[in-house]
């Protein structure tokens, strides 16, 4: 487990230790629903800083009664009672798991009276209760009983930390509603801008490419036309026809390609030939492995293939594989595809770049992308998708 993120979940036990037992039990309970959004406010802030969770604000409250997430944030309090008992448990072995681990080093410091003195046990402190350690046999029971407590605190902290992380993204935040409208709400925002992103582009490249090769072959038609029209000179003809058909043949192309950008032919066939052809074309070895039974929607299939056409190319591009592994897998109303790859690892979607324009793309028909790439390798990306868009 990661020493860092271990620090911040026992930091994080330990505010809400705090938290959860100093400041609703020190205010009146009157009191907590006043100040229900402000501390709110700050366990969000700890969430953000300590766990790397970041949870929305709700919205402006509308009045006190009817500020549903007031008293959302009212029930987090109270529930951090109960809650900032059991977050004691992992900052209790952390601590007393460190003094525990030291009695063989010093017990003998206080066992230095003559021979024939009883002394009374010296107490240890264990999350299930009190023994005596007397002799060094106890003391280095004490020493196994602190190295069992402090393994046991980070999965302590983790449990309490998953805990409290649920209870603020359901009490905390925007509330369900509102979190569904306002992901809503920015998922049309991105489709419209890719959407018009995507009508500028095709007007470029046909404004700039084909729509110029067009012109070209009309102005050489023309131009063979008038030779034909004047005393003969088939040579000249000959070469301007020959121009005109070279244009008429580049244009095709071009339309081709971008009639593919916008639906590739290989999909009018399935999702599972589509990606056949698309890892038989890949220079890196690739295994696939395809168990889709119901056919996704046109749309559905168009955002997976080109999402593993990108992953591969990724892998292909950046991390040295020798080998590629393609899964789509349809279940319960989910089109799964991962790809994954043996090669160094490091993938992480940076702003602007290619995952995270997937991850644009995933997100507007309610699709997951998950990356799992550890520096050194292996690389797993996971897509989600539902069937039907």
């Amino acid at each position: 487990m990661n020493a860092r993120r271990t620090l911040k979940r026992l930091g994080f036990c330990l505010a809400a230790v705090v938290l959860g037992l100093g400041v609703p039990g020190a205010l009146i309970p009157l009191l907590v629903p006043w100040l229900a959004r402000p501390l709110g406010a700050v366990h969000r802030y700890l969430a953000a800083r300590l766990l790397d969770e970041r949870i929305p604000a709700p919205p402006r409250p509308r009045g006190f009664l009817r500020d549903g997430p007031r008293w959302r944030a009212t029930l987090y309090l109270l529930l951090q009672l109960p809650l900032g008992v059991l977050a004691a448990y992992p900052v209790f072995c952390w601590v007393f798991g460190l003094v525990n681990l030291t009695y063989p080093m010093w017990f003998g410091l206080f066992r230095n009276h003559p021979p024939g003195t009883r002394l009374d046990p010296v107490p240890v402190l264990t999350p299930l209760g009190v023994f005596g350690a007397n002799g060094f046999p106890g003391a280095f029971a004490a020493a196994a009983a602190g190295a069992v407590m402090l393994l046991a605190a980070p999965w302590l902290a983790r449990a309490v930390t998953a805990a409290d992380t649920w209870l603020m993204r359901g009490l905390l935040g925007p509330g369900r509603l509102a979190q569904r409208v306002a992901d809503l709400e920015a998922t049309r925002a991105r489709a419209v801008d890719d959407s018009a992103a995507l009508l500028r582009r095709l007007e470029r490249n046909l404004h700039d490419g084909t729509q110029i090769r067009l012109a070209t072959l009309a102005m050489n038609l023309g131009m063979a036309r008038e030779k034909l029209a004047e005393p003969l000179d088939l040579a000249q003809a000959r070469e301007l026809v020959d121009l005109a058909h070279r244009a008429s043949k580049d244009a095709l192309v071009e339309l081709r390609d971008l009639a593919r950008g916008i639906h590739p032919p290989v999909l009018d066939t399935g999702l599972a030939d589509a990606l056949a052809t698309l890892a038989a074309s890949t220079a890196v070895p690739v295994e696939l492995v395809t168990d889709i039974p119901d056919r996704p929607t046109p749309a559905i299939e168009t955002i997976a293939y080109f999402c593993a056409a990108e992953l591969l190319a990724n892998a292909v591009k950046h991390s040295y594989a020798n080998r590629i592994t393609v899964h789509a897998v349809g279940r319960a109303g989910t089109l799964t595809v991962r790809v994954a790859d043996d090669g160094t690892g490091g993938a992480a979607p940076a702003p602007g770049g290619g995952l995270a324009g997937l991850a644009q793309r995933i997100s507007t028909v309610d699709g997951r992308l998950d990356v799992d790439s550890p520096p050194g390798g292996p690389t797993r990306v996971t897509v989600e998708l539902p069937l039907r868009a």
